[in-house]
């Protein structure tokens, strides 16, 4: 059975820090993409999959196809990457065991407001947090040698 060693919300998907922290931090050997949009789009998948060295596999699925994708197949040590809390969410409503959600970055946009430092999302992310952190483990964490500091604590500060 494959293990998820990451599970990762970051709004830019696969970057420096992906692909040479997590990477080497995590021992991985796939990385699994899921985004519904980027999956529909041929162009954009080329270019992601294009940003992985040529011994790490990339793939990049439907939130549906990631579903059956990650409770089955061989032994592999998988990131997984989404751009937001959503994703996540459906993962597990699905039955797919994500042992804790690593958030990197999401950016700010006129829909979001600051949660914390780099990190903003909008009310209905907070919501979809809010859920998530009542799980699994969610933490912010930019790259594997900087602090861990839980999600839950600074969501439950808000309110």
């Amino acid at each position: 059975m494959q293990t998820i060693v990451l599970a990762r919300i970051d709004d830019r998907l696969i970057h420096g820090q992906v692909m040479t922290a997590w990477v080497q931090h995590t021992g991985a050997n796939e990385i699994v993409i899921v985004d519904d949009a980027v999956a529909k789009d041929d162009f954009l998948k080329m270019v992601i999959t294009g940003a992985v060295p040529p011994k790490m596999q990339a793939t990049v699925l439907t939130v549906a196809d990631a579903t059956t994708y990650l409770n089955n197949g061989d032994e592999k040590k998988i990131i997984i990457l989404a751009k937001g809390p959503a994703v996540y969410q459906q993962l597990l409503e699905a039955g797919v065991a994500i042992p804790a959600i690593n958030l990197g970055g999401m950016g700010s946009n006129q829909d979001r407001s600051q949660l914390y430092k780099n990190i903003s999302c909008s009310e209905e992310e907070r919501g979809i947090f809010r859920k998530l952190i009542e799980q699994v483990e969610v933490f912010i964490q930019v790259v594997p040698n900087t602090e861990k500091v839980s999600l839950g604590k600074i969501i439950k500060g808000e309110g």
